[in-house]
């Protein structure tokens, strides 16, 4: 019985060979560049935001309480995550997925406001590793829903130990490699799985939309002095992406509550089992 459960359970892996091992490829090429890439040091620029100012005795006031809706959302999307009845959610690997997505949310607002308040070297951990956390869960949560669940919890178990060696080399190495490539995987991976394997779920698009929201945000982050003189130092484009980023777990959760189950796959069902 164990035997032909296993078998069941990887068939559909069996029945696109190529797909999955053009994806596991292209992963392990990915990461041969990355570490064939020169060092990366920090820098101390990266610390030097636009906007440093400070309302009521809070230093760098706006980039701090910018992150204050991503503590709302985070802990709303959990809470109702564990809760089991709002968001279409199927299987058990996907519930650990999405938990660990808006634990992470909740973390970016605690460790990035820690960090705003005084930008260094030593405080940044706080701000990159949350991120790295969503980053990794979004990633997982894709594999589950187009390839299966067991490969794609293993992918959060091992994206997530990723995360962790990748902060550690960075302190230990002063070398952005790993973590700079820890974050270009998902937005290359999740667009690539996206076209290779057909969706479980309806209301897919959001997906996309999340994609471009992220993107607005990166350049907002590029931006962030030009964007703070043309708005007359109201706002600074940091400030604005975390703004803009808080839009993208806010699309994530109204795709939770209105998607639907397209037709389950085998691997699916016996991974329910």
């Amino acid at each position: 019985m164990n035997t032909k459960r296993i078998i069941m359970g990887i068939q559909p892996l069996l029945t696109k060979p190529k797909k999955v091992r053009n994806c596991i490829m292209g992963f392990f090429c990915f990461i041969i560049l990355m570490l064939l890439a020169p060092k990366i040091p920090p820098s101390p620029n990266y610390h030097r935001f636009s906007d440093m100012r400070n309302f009521l005795g809070v230093p760098n006031t706006l980039n701090v309480i910018t992150n204050f809706p991503f503590l709302i959302v985070g802990v709303l999307g959990f809470v109702i995550c564990l809760q089991g009845s709002i968001f279409v959610i199927s299987l058990r690997g996907e519930l650990w997925g999405w938990a660990f997505f808006y634990a992470g949310i909740v973390g970016i607002a605690f460790g990035s406001a820690y960090y705003h308040l005084k930008p260094d070297d030593n405080r940044v951990v706080f701000d990159r590793l949350p991120m790295m956390v969503v980053y990794a869960s979004l990633l997982s949560i894709f594999v589950i829903e187009r390839v299966g669940e067991r490969i794609g919890v293993m992918c959060l178990c091992l994206v997530l130990m990723l995360a962790l060696v990748s902060i550690a080399y960075e302190r230990s190495f002063d070398d952005l490699r790993l973590c700079m490539m820890f974050q270009l995987i998902p937005p290359i991976v999740i667009p690539g799985l996206a076209f290779m394997f057909p969706p479980k779920y309806t209301h897919s698009i959001y997906w996309f939309w999340a994609a471009g929201v992220y993107l607005l945000a990166k350049f907002e982050a590029f931006a962030d002095m030009k964007i703070y003189g043309l708005d007359h130092y109201i706002i600074s484009g940091h400030s604005l992406e975390h703004l803009c980023l808080v839009i993208i777990p806010v699309l994530l959760s109204i795709m939770l509550m209105y998607r639907s189950t397209r037709t389950p796959r085998l691997g699916d069902l016996k991974d329910c089992r």
